[in-house]
């Protein structure tokens, strides 16, 4: 009789992109590409494509509730994600849930993408929404993974240098209790794609060479998921953290054209695991004032 693996079971709670490109669309691939099994939740449904969206609908929050009650029954997660959530009511019911859940929530790895705003600048979070975000659900993380405008808005200070990434990712971190994935890739006049993580302990600098001539959408979710996928196959948050950015680079890398637009690339290799994309790590101590 054959032998089957086992597969680990990650979740994701998002959005859905009916351009394919982000949200659960994007997470289901990294699971799947990362060789995890991938649940999903979905929070809001979007008419978007690459260029703009359209439309936001979310979901109720019963319906909401009973996906993830759907997939806690029977197909136990090791790690969940959230991406864009959207409203006060369905932030409210995910916190709730994972609060109340049978599920122990500190064996639990959530890894939560704020999913504020958009690479274009779109608002993708009701106002009202962000008090409640920090409220209940960020205290309940193990990383949070902000892009620049959203560490900004959490942090509540201008970054504009690599040293204030990393003053901003104690600060959110001294706010909330979670390691923080402070993710640099817009940052102006910057020769590297460069993010800081800090978990109160240990300090990485991530740092890969941008890809020129490539214009891509869904990177945030899809580094997100990647980091998912990581902690769900058992690694720990550092390493799960260097995965995903070897994956993302590697994605960016791989993109392929879709219309008049760029798409992610599918990996096919384990690359992104060995480490061998070109992405630059530092780590450093947290009270190293140098910045390499």
């Amino acid at each position: 009789m054959t032998k089957r693996r086992q597969w680990p079971v990650a979740l994701t709670i998002a959005g859905s992109d009916s351009g394919g490109g982000a949200g659960i669309q994007a997470d289901l691939k990294t699971f799947a590409a990362l060789g995890v099994h991938g649940t999903s939740a979905i929070a809001c449904l979007t008419a978007q494509n690459p260029r703009r969206i359209l439309g936001v609908e979310p979901c109720s929050p019963k319906m909401l509730r009973q996906q993830m009650e759907a997939v806690v029954e029977e197909l136990e997660p090791v790690a969940v994600k959230t991406g864009m959530l959207f409203s006060v009511e369905n932030i409210s019911v995910v916190a709730k849930f994972f609060r109340n859940s049978k599920l122990n929530i500190k064996d639990l790895k959530l890894i939560i993408d704020p999913v504020m705003v958009s690479t274009s600048g779109a608002r993708l979070l009701e106002p009202a929404a962000e008090k409640v975000m920090r409220e209940k659900l960020l205290p309940l993380a193990t990383l949070v993974t902000p892009n620049l405008d959203e560490a900004e808005i959490l942090a509540e200070q201008k970054i504009r240098s690599p040293e204030q990434m990393r003053a901003a990712a104690r600060e959110i971190y001294s706010l909330f209790g979670c390691a923080v994935l402070l993710k640099g890739g817009h940052m102006k006049n910057s020769r590297e794609a460069l993010d800081v993580f800090f978990d109160g302990e240990t300090e990485l600098i991530l740092s890969a060479p941008f890809v020129r001539g490539v214009s891509t959408h869904g990177t945030g979710c899809t580094y997100s998921a990647a980091i998912c996928a990581a902690l769900a196959l058992g690694h720990d948050l550092p390493a799960a953290v260097e995965i995903g950015k070897n994956f993302i680079t590697e994605a960016i890398s791989a993109s392929y054209k879709i219309g008049k637009h760029f798409a992610l690339g599918q990996l096919k290799n384990s690359d992104c695991a060995a480490g061998k994309t070109g992405t630059h790590l530092s780590h450093l101590k947290s009270g190293c004032s140098c910045c390499s």
